[in-house]
């Protein structure tokens, strides 16, 4: 299953004209890929997210899953599109719905009419994915952000999803639950489910395979994360910054040290400079 962008524009209603948050956007997101876009507020990379599942529909242009077009007004054909494309958002308070954990994962698929023995079935298969078997029973409000957020995730994963749209899903997160929701996102895309992670924090960049950078509606970078690394200037010109450790390794490829091109952690980066002695 694929998504794709054919010229695509939004515009938002504004005071005397339309705010355009994405402008003539063209791209696919090919299946049991991990995408990360990338960019700073504003850039239009949450709006893209949103188009990719009929929660908002082009003003102009056409955004396709699966060869169904999102600007249907066929109700069984967008209640497809979202349920094969699912979304996480950026705080984890406001989508919990119910007092207990396993009442939260059950909410989506009873609402899809799944039957009551395969709910359950799918209850252990969401909480195991995200690592959160043993916090069934629990009230969600108790937990940390990361984890949290994690629930989230299994809320999202039991109604099986082909695509999983992290729409800044880190970005109220501390870095232990930075590092825990992205260790989820990975485990997936290594179980086949297709990854498109929103963020403006480029060390969480280093986990995709391709990298989207956008600004001011636009798509403006497109490549591997070797390749849009290399192009610290272009980075930076977008008020994005480099991961810490390949600014460092950068640098240190600039005085002569003799490092490998991709090296996007501090373990990597340490590694690296004692094998150059």
């Amino acid at each position: 299953m694929s998504i794709k962008f054919d010229n695509v524009t939004y515009e938002y209603p504004g005071e005397g004209r339309p705010v355009v948050a994405v402008k003539e956007v063209s791209l696919e997101i090919a299946d049991g890929s991990f995408v990360c876009v990338c960019g700073e507020n504003g850039s239009g990379k949450s709006t893209l997210a949103k188009l990719m599942n009929g929660l908002i529909a082009p003003t102009s242009g056409v955004v396709t899953v699966d060869d169904k077009t999102t600007a249907t007004e066929e109700e069984a054909a967008l209640f497809a599109i979202r349920q094969k494309v699912g979304m996480v958002f950026q705080n984890p308070d406001n989508q919990m719905i119910a007092s207990i954990i396993e009442d939260e994962i059950a909410f989506g698929p009873e609402n899809l009419g799944v039957p009551r023995e395969e709910i359950g079935e799918r209850i252990d298969y969401a909480l195991s994915a995200v690592g959160m078997t043993e916090y069934r029973y629990n009230t969600p409000y108790k937990l940390s952000g990361g984890q949290k957020q994690r629930i989230a995730i299994a809320a999202v994963l039991a109604m099986k999803p082909e695509v999983l749209v992290l729409d800044e899903s880190t970005a109220m997160l501390d870095p232990k639950g930075r590092r825990e929701v992205l260790k989820v996102a990975e485990e997936l895309n290594r179980q086949g489910i297709t990854i498109v992670l929103i963020t403006h924090f480029m060390e969480e960049a280093t986990h995709a395979d391709r990298i989207i950078v956008m600004n001011e509606g636009r798509i403006v970078m497109d490549g591997a994360p070797a390749e849009i690394f290399r192009k610290r200037e272009e980075i930076e010109r977008y008020d994005l910054e480099l991961p810490v450790a390949d600014a460092i390794a950068a640098e240190l490829i600039g005085e002569g040290v003799p490092l490998p091109d991709k090296i996007y952690s501090e373990s990597e980066l340490a590694e690296a400079i004692c094998l150059s002695k």
